[in-house]
């Protein structure tokens, strides 16, 4: 299998576990996508599945996740997207994982509090989904 099948396959093994955590909050989506040595690098998130179903168990009725752009390269994913609830105000990521025989076996977040684009130097937004400009 060529290394643009894999991207592919594991930008969806990705889109498939954020969807399942984030926007349906199914806890059933841990054990089928995750793999059971997770390993975690978000210094507020313990390794380990179980971090996974608490995280999930803690999103208030407030919470909403969009996706925004993704990219993959082999077995590395990387989301952009928007956390609302997580914090007091909107926080924009990029979540990175690394996906090892079609499980998430390691994550890395970068977060910073979403600016408006009515605020920012150059008048754009830090959050856009192209998937929706299509």
């Amino acid at each position: 299998m060529g290394d643009t099948f894999v991207s592919a396959d594991n930008k969806a093994i990705v889109i498939r576990a954020l969807t399942g955590v984030f926007v349906d909050k199914d806890a059933g989506v841990v054990d089928e996508i995750f793999s059971p040595d997770y390993k975690q690098h978000n210094p507020a998130i313990p390794n380990g599945r179980e971090a996974i179903k608490a995280v999930i168990g803690s999103l208030g009725p407030d919470f909403k996740y969009e996706i925004g752009m993704v990219a993959a390269e082999g077995e590395y994913v990387m989301v952009h997207g928007r956390y609302t609830g997580w914090a007091p105000n909107p926080m924009i990521a990029v979540d990175v994982f690394r996906v090892v025989d079609g499980k998430l076996a390691e994550h890395w977040d970068v977060m910073q509090e979403e600016v408006v684009a009515a605020a920012t130097a150059s008048g754009n937004a830090m959050f856009t989904n192209p998937q929706a400009l299509s």
